[in-house]
């Protein structure tokens, strides 16, 4: 057998994506036999077909008379998002070609691929440009038209088909235009940098040395919400992959970081280290955990990641809504036993990397009606980088794909600050 390419990877990424229904994230056996740049290399074109899908699938139906089997379409999908995209011809079609000649089932194939990709090469693959922004499956589409309007979740699916920039959170002590020149990066109104095309992260300056780790700029928000004071004792509930935790203890706060999963939290112990920062690790059930009183707590609760499209454009594929209502129990479960953890005048932060209210909005009305004293601290929410108009009524902060578009955009977010009187 062949040794893997990024390309042939891809596809079998690909495969796992669309014919198992699996996330990105839990397919590390395919990426392993890479070196580091490859690996990158193969997500980045996995993840690029995943958001080109609809316009390579019609222009696909336009050479097709059949769809074939799903291994072949996803190289002619492949090819066809790197053809229309700037692909090197040559490289692009002998190489996939080549792959599809390896596959016993599949070889006699070889022609149909080679005939189609050559034409995405020429005339075939010119209408891409024209073609409308590919649009959300409507398990995911439907719910966020009914939140947000067709106009704003349009907005949001042309983020998601733009892709996201990779952010960078700083250590407090760290210089942001310091560190702007050294990256080449942009800062953002709320204090993180932004890359474009950072290329190898572990190979950038200041990774080793721990001065940042990576964050989406609106999963950075929560825990510069919660403003942790040096000394106090803080939860981080649901921590990994442990942004948040790098957050609180890089501001002094004596962390306790609890997840379920022991290999998220090994990644945890990990940027600790590199980070020369310091937390509690326990690995448990955060429903079964009876730790504190905490002068704070952060709750990111499981949820359905839908905020979390522009960056993972396999989202919409490998899921299809049926855990929504599971989803929305436990977070109410959750946000009900964290309360429980909080010292008396405490501060609980609840988030939610979703975009829809039932996991955002609707959970924060409903904790105010069943508890009595508990509250909202908008004021809290006034950030740099925050738009006023961002608020929600409840009193909470209510983040989009669509926000920042001249900046590239921000993941989507719901963050309340509750307090307990």
């Amino acid at each position: 057998m062949p040794a893997p390419t990024p390309r042939s990877t891809a596809v079998a990424l690909l495969d796992k994506v669309l014919g198992e229904g699996r996330l990105l994230s839990e397919l590390s056996a395919p990426l392993s036999r890479l070196a580091a740049p490859d690996r990158a290399r193969a997500l980045r074109l996995a993840s690029d077909t995943l958001r080109g899908m609809d316009r390579a699938d019609r222009l696909l139906s336009r050479q097709l008379r059949k769809t074939p089997q799903l291994h072949v379409m996803n190289i002619l999908r492949l090819g066809t998002v790197e053809l229309c995209t700037g692909g090197d011809a040559h490289g692009v079609v002998d190489e996939l070609v080549s792959l599809v000649g390896t596959h016993p089932r599949y070889k006699r194939l070889r022609g149909l691929v080679n005939a189609i990709l050559r034409q995405m090469a020429g005339d075939a693959g010119k209408p891409w440009k024209d073609l409308r922004i590919p649009r959300l499956p409507g398990w995911l589409r439907d719910p966020l038209v009914s939140a947000w309007g067709n106009g704003a979740v349009s907005a949001m699916e042309k983020a998601q088909f733009s892709g996201a920039p990779v952010d960078l959170t700083l250590k407090p002590d760290e210089d942001p235009s310091k560190w702007a020149d050294r990256l080449g990066a942009t800062v953002l109104p709320s204090g993180s940098l932004r890359l474009a095309n950072p290329g190898q992260i572990s190979a950038l300056p200041g990774y080793s040395e721990g001065a940042w780790w990576v964050q989406d700029a609106a999963a950075a928000l929560p825990a510069r919400t919660l403003a942790p004071k040096a000394g106090e004792r803080v939860l981080d509930l649901c921590a990994a992959p442990g942004g948040k935790t790098l957050q609180l203890a890089a501001a002094g706060a004596i962390v306790t970081a609890l997840d379920i999963s022991e290999k998220r939290m090994e990644r945890v112990r990990e940027n600790l280290a590199r980070t020369n920062l310091s937390a509690e690790i326990v690995v448990g059930d955060g429903l079964r955990y009876q730790g504190g009183p905490f002068d704070a707590i952060l709750v990111d609760a499981p949820c359905s990641a839908t905020g979390t499209i522009r960056r993972h454009p396999d989202l919409p594929y490998a899921k299809d809504g049926s855990e929504f209502g599971a989803l929305i129990a436990l977070q109410t479960q959750m946000l009900d036993h964290a309360l429980t953890l909080l010292a008396p005048g405490g501060r609980l932060i609840f988030c939610t990397c979703s975009l829809l209210p039932d996991e955002g909005e609707v959970q924060v009305e409903q904790a105010l009606a069943r508890h009595n004293g508990l509250r909202t601290d908008a004021s809290a929410l006034d950030l740099p980088g925050i738009d006023p108009g961002w608020k929600t009524e409840e009193g909470g902060l209510r983040l989009r794909p669509d926000y920042w578009p001249e900046l590239g955009g921000m993941d989507g977010f719901y963050i309340a600050v509750l307090r307990q009187d």
